[in-house]
């Protein structure tokens, strides 16, 4: 029962004390960086008397029990060969299947459709179009392709060209696997494209910074085009029967 008592003694204490930094950490800051986004959150990190600092969401910093220094970089556990600022971002920006804008993409549905994936994807990405024949290939599968045009101003016309098109998958098809270019939507046609900036927007709040980025069923992020040799058995694995 002592040593009980003496545990929980010593874990208010440390609790009292990490709290007792973060105000400190928070004042000094915001006092000597008036231009530094308001502070989401400090904690202290695994190597002593280092605080991580987290803004704009998912924006990560370091600094010490004062706020004397801020360091913008990597930590890294040496013993355990592990970045621990990655390890922190990928929790910050894990993406839940279930709370995708799947109203934000169009879908397709092959076979039984028990194997779920979304994909994030520009239409001028060459991976993109390597990763398409790949999916082209697989069975029994639901795809929600979100479009993401990241690559410049001709992968926002054909964005909307596509979005707009009366058949999407069809003219994503032919533009990814045949090279036919979507025709450009009318002049009087009504089509909402507020949908490619919602995807943008979240996108960046989710820190997907590349395409082809594909989320598996059970939340797994895959960056690249990955091949079906990979693919197959994350997929076994994420749910779903093939």
């Amino acid at each position: 029962m002592r040593r009980l008592t003496l545990s929980l003694v010593g874990a208010a204490l440390l609790a009292t004390a990490a709290h007792a930094n973060e105000a400190v950490i928070r004042k000094n800051l915001s006092e000597r960086l008036p231009n530094l986004p308001r502070i989401d959150e400090v904690r202290p990190t695994p190597m002593r008397g280092l605080f991580e600092i987290r803004i704009n969401g998912t924006d990560i910093l370091y600094t010490d029990a004062e706020g004397n220094y801020l360091i913008q970089g990597a930590l890294i556990d040496t013993k355990a060969r592990v970045n621990l600022t990655d390890e922190r971002l990928e929790k910050l920006t894990a993406i839940a299947f279930d709370e995708l804008p799947l109203k934000d993409a169009f879908t397709v549905v092959r076979g039984n459709g028990q194997r779920k994936l979304a994909v994030f994807a520009d239409p001028n990405c060459g991976f993109c179009k390597r990763f398409e024949r790949d999916l082209a290939k697989l069975d029994n599968v639901t795809i929600h392709t979100f479009l993401y045009p990241v690559l410049g101003k001709d992968s926002e016309q054909k964005s909307r060209a596509i979005w707009c098109a009366r058949d999407r998958n069809k003219a994503w098809d032919d533009w990814m696997q045949r090279g036919v270019t979507p025709p450009e939507p009318k002049a009087d046609a009504k089509c909402d494209t507020t949908a490619l900036e919602r995807n943008i927007a979240f996108g960046q709040k989710y820190r997907i910074t590349g395409t082809p980025t594909t989320i598996l069923a059970n939340g797994t992020r895959l960056p690249g085009a990955v091949g079906l040799d990979r693919l197959e058995p994350l997929l076994a694995q994420s749910g779903g029967a093939k």
